[in-house]
């Protein structure tokens, strides 16, 4: 029996996952690292803590189930998008990490925009807006603001492809994850010379760009000691967390979408057509599956907005079970009552990193399950932002599969259904992103013979939730309220900074 290996370095954990040949998942764990913010609206996290994380949860799986290390066949790795590893000469870590959800850059964004020529030629040339949470305006900041650590930088790469680099001892950045950079040319597949240059990068800090199927190596003496894995362990480049979501979500053909409930929101559309938004509204990356694309779309509050009413507003007092429980008892549309989940600002649609949350509308005949169902839909709002910019986008859906915690409810469900006025689809995958990284590692080392087949066979659709029509009609109408709040108050947003 051969076996894969599936490594996610996410934002508060490692998480692995190991899956035999017949596509079986034998085991998964996770081990949690800290999160540091030194200034309000920075994110940062030691390399370091990743590499340490990654050997242990490698040890325990292959200790716990006694799989002989020479039978893991190949290993690859989701990641982290946008967030930026800074190395020296030395490949040594120069400063920690800055990571996606860092908005410290929108001077740097302007900066860009201005070197450029504004979004639509910005958008022509590497298919994206720039954000503060992309790599390109991290790397500018480095270099505006800590000048001395800029001149020691010999390389930038994400978070996964530093974990692959210290397995490995191979420098690269697959295409899917090149593509947040915005630095990447997203048609031709390789780094924008056109945009470094404008930027006044020197190309050479970026690594040789790889597929994600792509073989880079083995792994290596040093790194077999420190983790139990054999030499002869193939290493697979691996992929973006949501394009390794989306191939574990079976989002591999046009036609389906994965929305996701998870701590932030995405709204994904597989695509086999490279034509971006010229207003950079909505996202679009190259695939993990060679020749393709996605549209996304992302909610930065997504899980984060609920979690937050949880334990900030009902001070942890109420299980998950209760909180569906009162919001079940509220009618569709929370009598008027919605909510902006615009906690950290917002990416799509607007772009913003000043945009704040808010409950408008609040009466006194509100009651705690109003606030509850209100966070819920406000969530489902936003997603339904990304997915009419998918469909204005000319994208044809035929399925939409919804994944992440905030899946687990129902009513959420039922939400999200009615909110969308589509039917959705939920699967008997709960695993994400990790359970991607698994199948590209068989795919990129010939355990499995293609996407296609693996996927079809492993994704389940295990149930169909359809929109109640009075309920669509009533969302309906607060969907136009929704969206008139965020011009409402744009003005205010900055007034607050």
């Amino acid at each position: 029996m051969q076996y894969t290996l599936g490594l996610d370095i996410g934002t508060s954990a490692v998480k692995a996952l190991l899956m035999n040949q017949n596509g079986e998942i034998i085991a998964e764990n996770s081990e949690g690292y800290p999160l540091s913010t030194p200034q309000a609206g920075w994110a940062e996290q030691n390399p370091e803590d990743w590499w340490q994380a990654s050997q242990k949860v490698i040890r325990d799986l292959i200790l716990e189930n006694e799989i002989k290390a020479k039978k893991i066949k190949a290993l690859s790795f989701s990641g982290q998008m946008h967030s930026s590893v800074f190395l020296d000469e030395n490949m040594e870590v120069i400063r920690p990490a800055i990571l996606w959800s860092d908005t410290r850059t929108s001077a740097e964004c302007e900066e860009i925009y201005e070197r450029v020529g504004g979004i639509k030629e910005l958008a022509s040339l590497v298919s994206n807006p720039a954000l503060e949470g992309f790599t390109a305006p991290k790397i500018l900041w480095l270099r505006n603001n800590e000048p001395e650590n800029y001149k020691k930088l010999e390389k930038v790469l994400l978070p996964k492809d530093y974990i692959r680099y210290k397995l490995s001892g191979k420098l690269g950045m697959d295409l899917s994850d090149a593509a947040g950079t915005l630095l990447c040319d997203v048609k031709a597949e390789d780094w924008s010379e056109e945009i470094l240059n404008r930027l006044e990068l020197n190309p050479s800090i970026m690594p040789p760009v790889l597929k994600s199927i792509d073989i880079v190596g083995s792994v290596t003496t040093e790194a077999a000691e420190k983790t139990g894995l054999s030499t002869s362990t193939k290493i697979v480049a691996g992929g973006a967390d949501n394009a390794c979501g989306s191939v574990g979500s079976g989002i591999i053909k046009a036609g389906r979408v994965m929305a996701s409930l998870g701590s932030s929101g995405v709204v994904v559309a597989q695509t086999d057509q490279a034509e971006a938004d010229p207003e950079g509204r909505i996202h679009l990356f190259n695939h993990a599956v060679p020749e393709s694309y996605y549209m996304m779309g992302v909610v930065l509050s997504a899980g984060m907005s609920f979690k937050w009413m949880k334990e900030e507003l009902f001070n942890d007092e109420l299980s998950f079970e209760q909180l569906n429980q009162e919001a079940e008892s509220v009618a569709a549309g929370s009598e008027g009552l919605t909510f902006l989940p615009y906690l950290y600002g917002e990416r799509t649609p607007h772009a913003d990193a000043d945009a704040r949350g808010v409950f408008f509308g609040i009466s006194g005949k509100h009651k705690r399950g109003h606030f509850i169902r209100s966070v819920m839909e406000g969530v489902s709002f936003a997603l339904r932002d990304s997915l009419e910019l998918i469909k204005a986008r000319g994208v044809e859906i035929e399925e939409i599969r919804l994944i992440g915690g905030g899946a687990k409810s129902e009513l959420w469900q039922q939400i999200t259904a009615d909110i969308f006025g589509e039917t959705i689809s939920l699967l008997n995958i709960e695993q994400g992103p990790a359970f991607g990284a698994a199948i590209i590692a068989g795919v990129g080392a010939g355990v499995f013979s293609d996407f296609e087949s693996i996927v079809e066979d492993l994704v389940d659709v295990v149930k169909t939730v359809e929109p109640i029509a009075e309920n669509v009609d009533k969302y309906n109408q607060n969907y136009k309220i929704y969206q008139n709040l965020y011009g409402d108050l744009k003005d205010r947003f900055k007034d607050l900074k």
